[in-house]
């Protein structure tokens, strides 16, 4: 072993022991004819003395040398300290240094390895390893790690069996773009990671394992933000013949389990409960923070109707009360009316109103309402003097809600009522079960197309889909979700009635999930679970405002790694490669009539690294699109002499086709033609011919590709 002990664990009761030490150096500070060195580990820091009036004159020379970060062996007596440091548990003793080796020399870090730093997110980030020296960061590692040995500790206690499922699946519907893997043994075929292991774990209930969990990688590619990662942890587990009850009962428990032993926080009462509809009434979210009261308040019977054409026009007004804010000064109220007009918020304005010393209630809207209308605004807000109403409306109940709860959250920040040490947990329940789209006109699921109905509310599937709760449920702390889950259908009827309010054909459905159904068949158990983001439990107990720094190596908000430069391009060869996978994959789908291939979203997601390929790369990109395209003519043709009256082109063929080209090939950088792409050398609007030349191909294969090789090159 190099070392006899470790830089953490040195104390007064090893006076004069010979040890050896290795690390990092953390600072070297000369005082004369003495040097002292900071030599830290993963456990802590010792402090090193070399002192020329005990040791040799060579060995004090080697450690004036010493930069920050070299990596060294020293081997001493321990001795008291004269000036002892309580700010660290090795503070009372020293090193007496009679032996040296350098193991490894270090340039200049390009930021202080202390927990203040100088430096940035970006260059931190691009300097992981070096990043996750600082003690604050390993914390956070050490944390992570001690949160999934009691989550196992507690499950395993609790009867759960751990089980892994597989990475490479199939996609499913879950609310975000799937990350794709081609296959290279199945050419024209792909996996999707996971974004959750949800069908797996219900086909264990159905193999009889009736309590599973696992702490497991998901992957969503979508739009990121504090609380999420392209890739995350999730504890995900699943429970068979239990209702909601049972599943809330045993992971409250957990939750209690890990305040208990992690923060040393005792709850012994139960997480009180809130209906989706209240949380959206009363706090404009369904995962609020209930640390500070400032609930919502509906003002339209109130305000309504006095002359102030922004109220009188308003589908919704509604205000919040912040206790002893009414010293807010003309600058900050300013402040707040701008932060609600942040395109991130959306609102048009804000109103305000003060409850003086006296009583009286000045508004910015003064001159639109009587003192006696002001005080009844008070006193349906339940104001007191010193207290500050804002207000807030507009033509969409929603969305003002929306835009009130960030008014609410930024006020709460700003009065210091979000203190990070203070836990309020509650769980939301009865979600609607769909959730309507204005812009497609139909039902998506809220949760996702697994989640069982409230069994009271059945029959509303036929007469009113609308109004159907969702037996779901999400547990949240402190205004953030760490948690979700629901009671499943294990009816195969029951689902297929699910597919069919989504949008489901029964082939499609057959084609999507079709083992889950099947599996149905023989005995599902009624079965229910929940899934905990891992990450945000971490990032919740170390009190941080993002997940990234619970993440060994983490993506940035454009999910980079900048660290290792990825995503990445891939050579030449495999591009060319899979692009002729995708066309041949097209082909064969085409072939069978019936669209059975990619969506478009993932299409474009394994297209994408196509655009931008090198410009030396380009005759041979060119040579390998003409022998694609003449591939592609021959299997059309073929096509239609095999079978002429079933053969069409749908819009979901044309869209597939115009997404291929579209990110095959380089997009053109005059701003005036941003609609259009360089097909050989000249800008055509691409849309437009796909669609003219599709619909040429449906009456005659030949002209469609008489018309489109020429347009292409």
């Amino acid at each position: 072993m190099y070392r006899t002990n470790t830089c953490g664990e040195l104390r007064l009761s090893h006076l004069q022991q010979t040890v050896t030490l290795c690390g990092w150096v953390q600072r070297v500070r000369r005082m004369g004819g003495m040097t002292f060195v900071d030599l830290r580990d993963r456990y802590g820091t010792t402090q090193l003395v070399f002192n020329r009036d005990s040791a040799p004159a060579e060995l004090c020379d080697r450690a004036e040398d010493l930069g920050r970060e070299w990596v060294i062996r020293a081997t001493g007596t321990v001795m008291e300290r004269s000036s002892k440091n309580p700010n660290i548990p090795t503070g009372d003793i020293e090193i007496a240094v009679g032996e040296m080796d350098v193991l490894n020399r270090s340039e200049v870090p390009p930021f202080t390895i202390e927990d203040e730093t100088d430096g940035g997110d970006d260059l931190r980030m691009k300097y992981r390893y070096l990043d996750l020296r600082r003690h604050c960061v390993r914390s956070n590692m050490e944390l992570r790690h001690r949160m999934a040995l009691e989550v196992r500790k507690y499950l395993d206690g609790e009867g759960f069996l751990e089980v892994e499922t597989p990475m490479l699946i199939k996609s499913t519907p879950e609310g975000a773009r799937d990350f794709v893997v081609p296959s290279r043994m199945n050419p024209g075929q792909f996996y999707a990671l996971p974004q959750s292991p949800q069908t797996f774990k219900q086909l264990l209930m159905v193999s009889g394992f009736d309590r599973y969990f696992q702490i497991v990688k998901c992957f969503r590619d979508e739009d990121l933000r504090a609380d999420r990662q392209p890739e995350f942890t999730q504890i995900d587990c699943e429970m068979s013949f239990v209702e909601q009850e049972d599943v809330l009962y045993t992971f409250e428990g957990m939750a209690k389990h890990l305040f208990r032993t992690i923060r040393h926080v005792e709850i012994s009462e139960a997480f009180p409960r809130m209906t989706w509809h209240d949380a959206m009434k009363y706090y404009g979210s369904d995962k609020p923070d209930t640390r500070f009261d400032m609930r919502f308040v509906e003002l339209m019977d109130v305000l309504k109707g006095h002359g102030f054409s922004v109220f009188d026009s308003a589908a919704y007004i509604g205000g919040i009360c912040a206790k002893g804010a009414a010293s807010y000064t003309r600058k900050q109220l300013d402040a707040l009316t701008d932060f609600v007009k942040r395109p991130q918020v959306g609102a048009k304005g804000m109103v305000y109103a003060r409850v003086e010393s006296d009583g009286s209630v000045k508004s910015s809207v003064d001159k639109f309402y009587t003192q006696e209308t002001l005080q009844e605004l008070r006193r349906t807000m339940e104001a007191e003097p010193g207290d500050l109403i804002l207000i807030l409306s507009g033509d969409d109940l929603m969305k003002t809600r929306k835009q009130l709860c960030e008014l609410r959250l930024e006020v709460g920040s700003q009065l210091g009522l979000r203190d990070k040490n203070k836990f309020s947990c509650l769980w939301v329940v009865d979600f609607p079960l769909f959730e309507w789209d204005e812009e497609t006109k139909r039902f998506y699921a809220m949760h996702h197309p697994f989640t069982s109905p409230k069994p009271e509310d059945i029959p509303l599937l036929d007469t009113d889909p609308g109004a159907v709760r969702a037996n779901a449920y999400d547990m949240v702390i402190n205004g953030v979700e760490v948690g979700g889950g629901s009671i499943r259908i294990h009816d195969s009827a029951l689902q297929q009635k699910m597919f069919e309010l989504l949008g489901f054909t029964p082939e499609k459905a057959q084609e999507q999930f079709g083992f889950l159904m099947n599996a149905f068949k023989y005995g599902a158990p009624p079965h229910g679970g929940l899934a905990y983001g891992l990450d945000r439990w971490v990032s919740l107990f170390a009190g941080l405002d993002s997940i990234r720094d619970c993440i060994a190596f983490p993506k940035n908000n454009a999910g980079r790694d900048v660290m290792i430069d990825a995503p990445s391009y891939i050579p030449i060869e495999d591009s060319l490669r899979i692009f002729e996978e995708l066309c041949c994959s097209i082909v064969s789908t085409i072939k069978s009539i019936e669209y059975k291939s990619m969506t478009n979203k993932d299409l474009k997601i394994l297209l994408d690294f196509l655009v931008n390929l090198p410009e030396k790369t380009e005759k041979e990109i060119q040579t390998k699109k003409r022998s694609i395209i003449t591939f592609l003519e021959a299997q059309y043709r073929e096509s239609m002499i095999s079978n002429p009256e079933n053969f069409s082109i749908d819009d979901k063929i044309i869209t597939t086709f115009d997404n291929l080209f579209l990110h095959f090939l380089k997009k053109s950088d005059t701003k005036k033609e941003v609609d259009y792409y360089p097909l050989g050398w000249t800008g055509i609007p691409v849309k437009k011919i796909f669609f003219d030349l599709f619909n040429e191909m449906g009456k005659d294969t030949q002209s469609f590709w008489d018309k489109m090789i020429p347009k292409l090159f």
